[in-house]
């Protein structure tokens, strides 16, 4: 089969792997309908995320159809339509139990990189290099998916392809980031990043309660999108002093939350992003900070930053201090997919949610390393290119 693989670091390549195939009772093989690409993706096909190897099959957020089900699988049949959560879970742990599905004791088999360098190892993840399990992705024909019954959830009919994709990550992970803000209504979010994850994160601040939704980015077309398509206030930090349009905007009080859904290589203007930018490249820190400083400076005393962009390890110039004496909540982690998708699902068929507008880009699997230059160049006004393998 054809499926989009890395080929060393900046480097990708459509090419011939083999096809795969059930090797537990509850693995199940989906034919891939939509796939589509992730900033996050971008860490690891620039290097910042240690663990890839030539010839690993990216992507993680996607749908597609049911072919084969091993024969523990329960819930699930063959032609069945799903949308398929990117973190693996077993659903039987205590993290699982829980529904801290990330955090799944069971579905990272090769735990020891991370447990080394974070001291446990959290859930593996597909197609998101052998740190997270050495899972094979979804930019292919077919992928297979361990513990089917857990990770896979039927497509509501009517729901288009291009749409239900963004619940297999996007969705959940702005909703989480959101949720985790604690929102009882009549709030002020503040939200860095007007990528997929960003704006699913503004609208469901607004559905969970917030009064207002302030994103901020610097890419003009991203802004006119958030304001037009959810009706949010924008702030361009290359034009704008960030810290003092927050203070303006919220009468000197700051945000009551702030959402950080850029990650480990977020972008700034002056000296600060320079300094960042050129340790990064000499590997003396894994991460650039800048988005996370801002929210934690911003937020108001007592408030939340919740951390949804993916960090990798070390950073420096954390504002610990700000946080501490401001007495402020931080929440960050891997969404949780199987406790979010369901409910999304249902939202997004009574048209509360429609996350169609983000797929600006679809393309052919063929077409796969262009899908990611026009992604990470933000060029043509690129929120999300979605790959298409089945043709």
């Amino acid at each position: 089969m054809r499926a989009l693989c890395w080929e060393g670091v900046g480097k990708l390549a459509v090419r011939d792997v083999p096809e795969p195939r059930v090797r537990a009772a509850d693995d199940i093989i989906v034919r891939v309908r939509a796939s589509s690409v992730c900033g996050s993706d971008l860490h690891l096909i620039n290097g910042y995320l240690p663990a890839m190897r030539e010839g690993d099959v990216l992507g993680h957020e996607f749908m597609g159809e049911v072919v084969e089900t091993g024969p523990g699988v329960r819930r699930l049949r063959v032609g069945d339509r799903v949308v398929v959560g990117s973190v693996v879970a077993c659903g039987g742990c205590w993290y699982c139990r829980t529904e801290q599905y990330s955090l799944c004791d069971n579905s990272n088999p090769q735990p020891v990189f991370t447990e080394k360098l974070w001291g446990h190892s959290p859930a593996g993840i597909l197609g998101y290099s052998h740190a997270a399990g050495g899972y094979s992705g979804s930019h292919a024909e077919y992928v297979r998916v361990p513990f089917g019954d857990v990770g896979a959830f039927p497509v509501p009919d009517g729901v288009a392809d291009d749409a239900v994709v963004f619940a297999s990550d996007a969705m959940p992970t702005g909703w989480m980031a959101a949720d985790f803000c604690g929102l009882e209504g009549g709030e002020v979010v503040a939200v860095w990043g007007a990528g997929g994850v960003g704006q699913m994160a503004a609208r469901s601040a607004q559905i969970l309660g917030a009064e207002r939704v302030i994103v901020i980015d610097r890419l003009p077309e991203r802004l006119a999108t958030a304001a037009a398509r959810l009706g949010v206030e924008t702030i361009d930090y290359s034009r704008t002093d960030v810290l003092e349009a927050l203070r303006e905007m919220t009468a000197g009080r700051g945000p009551d939350a702030c959402i950080e859904a850029v990650g480990m290589e977020s972008h700034d203007v002056g000296p600060s992003y320079a300094y960042d930018r050129a340790k990064q490249a000499a590997r003396l820190q894994t991460d650039r900070l800048t988005s996370v400083r801002q929210a934690i400076m911003a937020c108001r005393k007592g408030g939340t930053v919740s951390i949804v962009g993916v960090y990798a390890g070390l950073v420096d110039k954390f504002p610990l201090g700000a946080a501490m004496n401001k007495a402020l909540v931080l929440r960050m982690g891997q969404m949780h997919a199987q406790r979010y998708i369901p409910m999304l699902l249902d939202r997004i068929a009574v048209g509360e949610i429609d996350p169609g507008y983000l797929a600006t880009h679809p393309l052919p699997l063929e077409e796969g390393v262009r899908g990611y230059e026009l992604f990470e160049k933000k060029r043509d006004g690129c929120l999300r290119s979605v790959l298409h393998p089945a043709g």
